[in-house]
């Protein structure tokens, strides 16, 4: 069988398996579907979106600086076909930025300069040898570049350009979508299916005209396959990727929500889906109070601009979903901003909401219950405000740490409980290290960052948490003067009959962080604090935290004798990267066998020592 022949019957059979499983959720041949461009901004929409961005002095410096922006890559030379390591994503990403940002130019200026460095790039990565399909993420940004290049500027390319680009699109893009051997994130939970599944049906409405059957048989298949990954925003709107994946395929996903919306005039109800639209609230609450976010996982400690947030606060009609972005474009003299490669999109789904004077959400407190449970607290909105992020979660999870119980903290403007988030994969990778092995003795749990000697959770004998366990929030209470909520993460820690971890934001004064333990045998205790403050033990009880002129007390009030420590960061590995700037903080303790004990550990900003009581009551009679 020739490669033609069993590419046909590969779309016979997918063809066959969507018209089963989808039935009325599908496009059908007599499905209508408008001209180009039918890709998030339909033709003439421009003028509308002109006036909105003069009524608006904030969005209007966003379009201005994508124009500068557009400007300042005239000169530079197309991508080149050059991986790292195994990926060509980094590539795909600066076409995908480039190509957005230059066809959004032309639509809404009509200079010709800016389409003819679009054409220039599509062209180019057209003439590459392939769009990396070993490594699916890097086809699937490519294809979203191109397909919307080739969308918006279709009737002003020359036919030569045309029939080259499209052909890139079908054979480079969406044909490998096909094989097997590429394809896994298909029947996948995580943000590999949004993202991949978003790039081809972004081909797909491309190429509509020219292969019909083609595009709708991927459509029709990417409209089962993403439920998938959005099933895990129930029940009400986590994202159990952490910060940095919730960008990425929760950008993916709305991309593709709002494609079928464009194209078919409906999203076949995968926005009603349990928990999705709950997710932008999540995000949101997932900032903390210096502008970084609880970066879990594998997330770089550093808070970025959501465009997504553009389309949830449409759709909600809830404007203070914005409140972050607006400061990320009001308070960002850099314009960090313009790094976004789908910034355009923010001003496409803006639906006019004005972002001069966004007020602050209203809630202080979130708790999100899926499979990686997360408790949020804030004491305000402001920059100075006490800020409590706590987890529970398994590291058996996509892209997961051994941090189950884990926290990070803000206050008075400093970050003094801090995760050290990811590592760079390529890093890692080029030395050899089964980096995505998640059993229990892989070479992963190695890795200095990624197991729970350095997360702001317990240690018990010296050992790595169990893969297979989950913490799981078992109470929680909003009550302001007692935010909450507690883990029960005894399945991570199989030598303990119990360990139950409570964070408690009290008065919006001082947090406590409080575990009560119980263990068959004699154990002992290691608990940790990440800080990039410098730490000095000031009694058996007391460590004092400094920076930036800033103090916060650690009070260690345990029912145990405790011995209170510092620990170097200084990686255990050639290949770990290095953490300068930071320290362990925290004790260790002997757990008796059969003898519940109470650890509890307040931490209180300098300005608040005077509120602060002698500890506070078991977590059963904690506010629920």
């Amino acid at each position: 069988m020739n490669k033609k022949t069993s590419f046909i019957w590969l779309c016979i059979l997918q063809a066959f398996a969507v018209t089963t499983l989808a039935q009325m959720d599908s496009i059908s041949t007599t499905t209508p579907l408008p001209g180009h461009p039918r890709l998030l901004l339909l033709k003439n929409e421009e003028k509308q979106m002109l006036k909105t961005l003069k009524q608006n002095a904030t969005l209007q410096s966003v379009h201005e600086s994508i124009i500068e922006a557009c400007d300042s890559m005239l000169n530079e030379p197309p991508v080149l076909h050059v991986k790292v390591g195994r990926r060509l994503l980094d590539k795909s990403r600066t076409c995908l930025r480039r190509v957005f940002f230059l066809s959004y130019a032309w639509r809404l200026t009509h200079e010709k300069k800016y389409l003819a460095r679009a054409e220039k790039e599509m062209l180019a990565v057209s003439a590459f040898s392939d769009w990396n399909p070993s490594h699916f993420l890097d086809v699937a940004e490519m294809t979203s570049a191109v397909a919307i290049g080739y969308d918006w500027l279709h009737d002003e390319l020359s036919p030569a350009s045309r029939a080259i680009i499209k052909k890139a699109i079908i054979e480079k893009g969406l044909k490998p979508s096909f094989e097997p051997r590429y394809t896994w994130w298909l029947k996948g939970t995580n943000n590999w299916n949004q993202v991949c599944n978003a790039g081809m049906v972004f081909g797909s409405l491309a190429v509509y005209d020219d292969e019909p059957q083609l595009a709708r048989t991927i459509i029709n298949r990417a409209i089962k396959s993403v439920e998938l990954p959005m099933k895990v925003y129930a029940p009400d709107g986590g994202y159990p990727e952490g910060y940095i994946y919730w960008g990425y395929g929760t950008s993916y996903n709305v991309l593709l929500l709002d494609a079928l919306d464009k194209a078919f005039g409906t999203d076949f109800g995968l926005s009603q889906k349990e928990g999705f639209m709950q997710t932008a609230a999540f995000i949101e609450h997932m900032s903390g109070s210096i502008r970084l976010p609880f970066n879990f996982y594998d997330s770089y400690n550093r808070e970025d601009f959501q465009p997504a947030m553009f389309w949830f606060a449409s759709k909600l009609k809830k404007p203070s979903l914005l409140y972050i972005e607006q400061k990320h474009i009001q308070k960002t003299q850099s314009a960090e901003y313009l790094n976004q490669r789908l910034l355009p999109a923010a001003l496409i789904w803006s639906a006019g909401i004005k972002l001069d004077h966004l007020p602050a959400p209203e809630e202080k407190f979130l708790v999100t219950r899926g499979s990686n449970p997360v408790a949020l607290m804030r004491s305000a909105w402001t920059d100075t405000a006490i800020f409590v992020g706590f987890k529970g979660g398994s590291p058996h999870a996509s892209h997961a740490h051994m941090d189950a119980g884990s926290f990070v903290m803000d206050a008075d403007g400093q970050r003094w409980a801090m995760d050290f988030g990811l590592q760079d994969y390529e890093s890692l990778e080029s030395k050899g290290i089964d980096l995505f092995n998640m059993a229990q003795n892989s070479p992963r749990w190695q890795i200095f960052r990624y197991n729970n000697y350095a997360h702001n959770t317990l240690t018990v004998n010296n050992a790595l948490q169990n893969v297979k366990g989950n913490g799981q929030i078992v109470s929680f209470s909003a009550k302001p003067d007692w935010m909450n909520a507690v883990v029960d993460l005894t399945s991570l820690y199989p030598i303990l009959s119990k360990a139950h971890r409570g964070v408690a934001l009290i008065n919006n004064s001082y947090v406590s962080v409080k575990d009560e333990l119980m263990a068959d045998s004699t154990a002992t205790i290691r608990w940790t604090m990440l800080t990039p403050a410098s730490a000095k033990i000031i009694d058996k009880h007391t460590i004092e935290l400094t920076q930036n002129g800033k103090k916060l007390f650690m009070l260690v009030k345990q029912s145990v004798d405790a011995v209170l420590k510092t620990w170097s960061t200084k990686p255990t590995h050639s290949y770990d990267a290095p953490n300068s700037g930071t320290v362990f903080v925290g004790f260790e303790t002997a757990l008796p066998a059969k003898t519940k004990i109470e650890l509890e550990v307040l931490l209180v900003p300098e300005k608040n020592m005077k509120t602060v009581g002698k500890g506070t009551t078991v977590l059963a009679n904690w506010p629920k």
